[in-house]
């Protein structure tokens, strides 16, 4: 499989959202009576159930204590970076507002050096407990490096899911110069969930999945302010990721019985986005600058990615998406702009029940075909006037 690319060299072709397309259904749905919930397994049997399948990335321009609160009573999930300025000041707020004013060229800069400040123990608690006040699922991410000690905090202070991410998510990791956290033993370890990525490929979401983890969240350098593809060269198109990562999850569940969620993290921005990787095999989505538009974003819309801050290589930038809407109408609508970024749930509910669907599972099935023209044929008028499908 594969086109040569020169003497004994093959390679895949492999495909993002904007190259296919979903095909309608023999039978149609009436939208409202589709169902969106999405499972996150627990230990002793049990799940965590979401109304929709929607998780806010952890990242500092757009999740807080705030926004993870109307997240959550809006029927989804919001993620706070334990690594982040929520846990490095007492007051965040003020060191967001220093990024959002800070010129474009010196704002690397000024976010690595903000980031120098040490994280406060303390204020891991005090998030999760913030969260759990106000009623709503806790969940919190690290990097692997910080894992252990940070999930041991969090835990104790009440939250209810742990999230390791790092540029890529391996089992094996190799390293003389620190301990590489064995990730079997971490999840044996907690009592709550532990998803981890990032993941793009068969074998490692498979080695990921067989050392107890509740999810996993595949890609590599998708998002809106990420550079790692740029930076880095590496990285696997979302639509290729997502079938690859969901053929391990099937393949993990046929041999233990166990269903391991996959996550499509990243390079959606719009509700057509969003269709195809649940069609594509994901159970859920990870989204970032879709929410960086909400009012109740912390970074007034401004995005930033986690490996911004990072002090030699920084594989992120700051992107101004602008404010658009609440985060309700980002969800449920009413959708006042025309470009798909509004409404996402509707946009689901819809796709579902165009395609035949009854529930995510039934979705996953949709036939897709591959059509580069898709978004172009017949948009001649949105793409010279820059509005509807012609927006970018």
């Amino acid at each position: 499989m594969g086109m040569w690319i020169g003497r004994n060299r093959k390679a895949r072709v492999t495909y993002g959202f904007d190259e296919i397309a979903l095909v309608p259904g023999d039978v149609t749905i009436n939208p409202n009576e589709v169902d969106t919930s999405f499972l996150i397994p627990r230990k002793d049997g049990s799940h965590i159930k979401l109304k929709i399948p929607i998780i806010a990335s952890a990242m500092d321009g757009v999740t807080d204590v705030k926004f993870c609160v109307e997240m959550g009573k809006l029927g989804g999930l919001g993620v706070i970076n334990l690594e982040g300025v929520q846990t490095r000041y007492e007051n965040p707020s003020e060191v967001l507002e220093q990024v959002v004013k800070a010129d474009k060229d010196e704002v690397t800069s000024l976010i690595q050096k903000l980031y120098l400040e040490p994280i406060k123990e303390e204020l891991i608690g005090r998030r999760v407990e913030e969260l759990k006040k106000a009623g709503v699922l806790a969940a919190v991410s690290s990097i692997p490096q910080k894992a252990e000690r940070f999930a041991a905090i969090a835990q104790e202070a009440g939250a209810d899911i742990f999230i390791v991410q790092s540029t890529v998510s391996t089992v094996r990791h190799v390293s003389t110069e620190y301990k590489s956290l064995e990730l079997e033993n971490f999840c044996k370890s907690l009592r709550i969930p532990v998803i981890i990525g990032n993941a793009v490929t068969y074998n490692v979401t498979l080695d990921l999945m067989g050392c107890g983890v509740a999810g996993v969240l595949i890609g590599v350098g998708p998002g809106a302010a990420c550079t790692s593809r740029g930076v880095l060269g590496l990285g696997v198109p979302q639509v290729t990721a997502t079938v690859d990562c969901a053929a391990a999850r099937d393949a993990y569940h046929k041999k233990t019985g166990r269903y391991i969620p996959i996550i499509t993290d990243g390079g959606m921005s719009k509700g057509g986005d969003v269709c195809k990787a649940l069609a594509c095999g994901s159970d859920a989505v990870m989204v970032g600058s879709a929410f960086a538009r909400a009012k109740e974003a912390p970074g007034k819309g401004n995005h930033w990615g986690m490996a911004t801050p990072h002090a030699n290589l920084p594989r992120g930038t700051r992107i101004k998406v602008g404010v658009t809407g609440s985060l309700k109408q980002i969800l449920f609508g009413p959708a006042t702009v025309d470009d798909g970024s509004q409404n996402l749930v509707g946009a689901i509910t819809t796709c579902m029940g165009n395609v035949g669907a009854a529930s995510i599972r039934e979705f996953q099935e949709t036939e897709i075909i591959i059509a580069p023209s898709i978004k172009t044929e017949g948009k001649l008028f949105q793409t010279v006037q820059s509005v509807g499908m012609g927006t970018r």
